[in-house]
């Protein structure tokens, strides 16, 4: 927590939490589950020319004979994992919540917490939006109001200002030149002094845009508000503050340096033009990401490989060409190709709509976790035609029997997948071999790089989904071919020594969300014990188990029922903090002599950063940074 926050120490826990799950399932699963499946005989193995193709199946629950005694183990062992993860996840949410309270108490005062966001403010003839923020708070919150900054439409200055600094830092790491001016200088001119003049413009040029967009008639109809108090934000927040509920709308602030200011420049027509597109855009990625799961499944078939391409069939019957085709490449493949989402989620996320850069990650990290399990594990389930697709789809009640037939078939290929993309993407992790590469080239372009330092901050849109998906193959391949839990567990155990060194020696938190990924976390897992569920159903009724097919039934309802019950008990906590929370460490902070110049820096905390002065001409030794208050300042 001291070095990453609370939501490094719920990325963690997320990583104990399925070792905890899946140390109980191995140990059912290879002592219990895999002998009873070795032991079946539904499956024969005529000679040793069919092993190769039928070994996987004998160690799953294919091998078990329809009506067959043995299945009520498996059905024992479903009721036994669900009871078991369900009581893990009850204390996880609880400690998780203890944790953000405990983390609240402990953190030094902040900027957000005492600062809400006011839209859709009101317009009053004659007065301007800042007076009508003052007027209209001074008035209804006078024993807590403290005061306001209102928000302005700066986009493009913020892009001169951003053009502005990446000039100042070429020339401010530019060797200085002897040598006889270019073409384009004047004789008694030098490349330096043509770039000093060029910032003396640029300089004057954001003073005047400064200038004309703090001009009345220029403001966004919002603003942040700041209290003297946790309790009195925490009010303003919760209570409606206009009879007309359309005015005076208020939401939690986000920290001063989490703020997306680009999301204040959209007009309202913009902003709901960008959801549906970026809706389409999934859409789109979801269609596209087909290809290479088709091509990924193509090359797991070796006859359809001989038919499509002849010319292969010599090279295709080596055993060691044939086993790297249909064992490793197909998961590098997709892999590869997975590679690409997190970063085209986090960018259509960041257009979505979101005030702040952790909504932005929150946001594209559940898009990345539905887009991988979507097309990873159906689309990889269900590859056959696309008239076997639509028949899926236009047949809902029988998804479970057709899961039941298609999920166990691809048990090789998850294997082999959790192996590629957990094993290797972690071991990769752990020596960020492509974050030094692009560091070199850019040093070889940029010697003198000031990002060059800067500690990097740990991308959860990336790896949480990844971990959620081994998470969900484990759970939904625990009674079907519990083979693959050693490969899972393994990963969890090298996924916790590498992301716990991450997390003290590499990562430092760029903002804290407080736990919110938690929640998502939480959700999934119920989402991936409810799929086995469902799995499992149709598996008995495929074996014709028809009263253990009827008595799984209860099973989901009661996974579901658990979960709205964690979501009453535990999710206010992540709403809002407790009445008796916030009034505890406003009492704390009336004998903390650090208050009065925490309020003082309070007032200018959420300024545009755009809008501060900017000094780019005069010597090179200037800085640019911007005086926007950080919470180490705080």
């Amino acid at each position: 927590m001291e070095s990453s926050g609370l939501d490094g120490v719920v990325f963690m826990r997320m990583i104990t939490f399925s070792l905890k799950v899946f140390l109980f399932a191995v140990i059912i699963g290879i002592f219990v589950l895999l002998p009873v499946n070795c032991f079946g005989d539904q499956l024969i193995v005529i000679d040793y020319a069919d092993w190769s193709s039928n070994s996987l199946d004998l160690f799953s629950v294919a091998n078990l004979k329809v009506r067959s005694p043995w299945l009520w183990v498996h059905f024992g062992a479903i009721y036994l994992l669900t009871a078991f993860v369900c009581c893990l996840l009850y204390f996880e949410f609880r400690y998780i919540a203890l944790k953000r309270i405990e983390y609240f108490h402990s953190s030094k005062p902040q900027p957000h917490q005492f600062t809400i966001l006011v839209r859709n403010i009101p317009s009053s003839d004659g007065s301007s939006v800042s007076d009508t923020v003052d007027r209209f708070f001074g008035e209804n919150h006078s024993s807590t109001y403290l005061s306001h900054v209102v928000i302005h439409r700066t986009s493009k200055l913020r892009s001169v200002v951003d053009q502005a600094k990446k000039l100042y830092k070429k020339v401010k790491h530019k060797k200085p030149v002897t040598k006889t001016p270019m073409r384009f200088f004047s004789r008694k001119d030098t490349p330096e002094d043509h770039y000093e003049r060029v910032l003396q413009e640029m300089e004057q040029n954001i003073r005047l845009g400064q200038a004309e967009v703090s001009a009345p008639g220029k403001e966004v109809r919002a603003a942040f508000v700041s209290f003297k108090s946790r309790y009195g934000a925490a009010t303003a927040l919760h209570m409606p503050q206009s009879i007309n509920p359309t005015y005076w709308l208020t939401e939690p602030a986000p920290e001063p340096h989490d703020v997306h200011w680009p999301f204040f420049s959209a007009s309202f027509m913009q902003k709901w033009l960008a959801k549906i597109l970026v809706v389409f855009a999934c859409l789109l990625l979801t269609i596209l990401f087909l290809v290479p799961v088709v091509l990924v499944q193509g090359l797991t078939n070796l006859p359809a490989l001989e038919f499509m391409f002849p010319f292969l069939t010599l090279i295709l019957s080596m055993k060691v060409v044939s086993q790297i085709i249909t064992g490793y490449l197909p998961s590098l493949i997709l892999q590869t190709s997975l590679k690409v989402v997190p970063p085209i989620m986090e960018f259509l996320s960041s257009i979505q709509g979101h005030i702040c850069h952790s909504d932005i990650q929150k946001s594209a990290c559940n898009k990345v976790i539905w887009f991988t399990i979507w097309n990873v594990f159906f689309a990889t389930v269900f590859s056959g035609s696309a008239f076997y697709k639509l028949s899926v789809i236009l047949d809902p009640k029988e998804i479970p029997v057709k899961l039941a037939v298609a999920v166990p078939a691809q048990a090789s290929f998850f294997i082999a997948y959790v192996v590629t993309t957990g094993w290797t993407d972690t071991l990769t992790e752990l020596f960020r071999v492509v974050p030094f590469m692009v560091s070199y080239i850019k040093r070889s372009f940029e010697p003198s790089d000031e990002n060059e330092f800067v500690v990097p901050p740990m991308r959860y849109h990336r790896d949480t989904p990844r971990v959620l998906f081994l998470g969900l193959l484990g759970i939904t391949y625990f009674f079907l071919a519990p083979l693959i839990l050693p490969f899972i567990l393994f990963y969890f155990c090298l996924a916790y020594i590498v992301y716990r060194n991450q997390f003290m020696n590499v990562y430092a938190p760029k903002f804290d969300t407080g736990g919110m990924f938690w929640p998502m976390i939480h959700y999934t897992m119920i989402f991936s014990l409810v799929l086995m569920h469902a799995i499992a159903i149709g598996l008995f009724a495929l074996k014709k188990m028809e009263l253990a097919t009827y008595l799984l039934v209860p099973l989901p309802v009661c996974t579901l029922l658990f979960n709205e019950f964690c979501r009453k008990r535990f999710m206010p906590i992540f709403t809002a903090y407790p009445a008796e929370v916030l009034t505890k460490r406003d009492k704390e902070d009336r004998n903390d002599p650090r208050m009065p110049e925490f309020y003082d820096n309070l007032v200018s905390a959420y300024q545009d950063p755009a809008m501060l002065p900017l000094r780019l001409s005069g010597s090179r030794s200037d800085s640019l940074t911007s005086p926007l208050l950080s919470p180490t300042e705080v």
